[in-house]
């Protein structure tokens, strides 16, 4: 199916962009989620009106991004749970933690885009991750997780 993207999406195209992509993606995901349109004459005709004021968006929520990126730089966010005596935890941290610390820091933060490549963690200390604030804008953050002994 071939659709015309509403906004940039990553590893597909940009706003505007006319791609093809499978019927089932662009049902299920890309429609839905507003990222797109059916790529047809009258669709086209119409982006292309409104195509001053849909950059200008775009370019807006880059701006917005970038600057909380900015503050959100090097932050180190501090989380604690139950652990045992070696420092492997009872459980795990996962992104929903993380994105719940952030918001407590006054970053509100969605738990999807925070990044955890080597999945949850599990022992105590202090950890990189990565926090995608928009597709263009990735910002490394440090996730200090405190032990608690139970």
């Amino acid at each position: 199916m071939q659709v015309i993207l509403m906004e940039k999406v990553g590893n597909l195209g940009n706003l505007g962009e006319v791609v093809r992509v499978k019927d089932g993606y662009a049902r299920n995901f890309l429609i839905p989620q507003r990222l797109a349109r059916r790529a047809t004459a009258t669709a086209i005709a119409e982006f292309e009106a409104k195509r001053a004021e849909l950059e200008k968006a775009a370019a807006a929520k880059l701006a917005v991004a970038q600057a909380q990126g900015e503050k959100l730089a090097g932050l180190t966010v501090t989380v604690a749970q139950k652990s045992g005596v070696d420092g492997r935890l009872f459980g795990s941290v996962t992104n929903h933690d993380i994105a719940e610390a952030l918001a407590k820091a006054g970053f509100p933060v969605d738990k999807a885009n925070v990044r955890m490549p080597n999945g949850p963690l599990k022992t105590a200390g202090d950890h990189p991750l990565s926090v995608a604030l928009h597709t263009d804008v990735v910002v490394e953050i440090n996730v200090a997780v405190k032990g608690e002994h139970a």
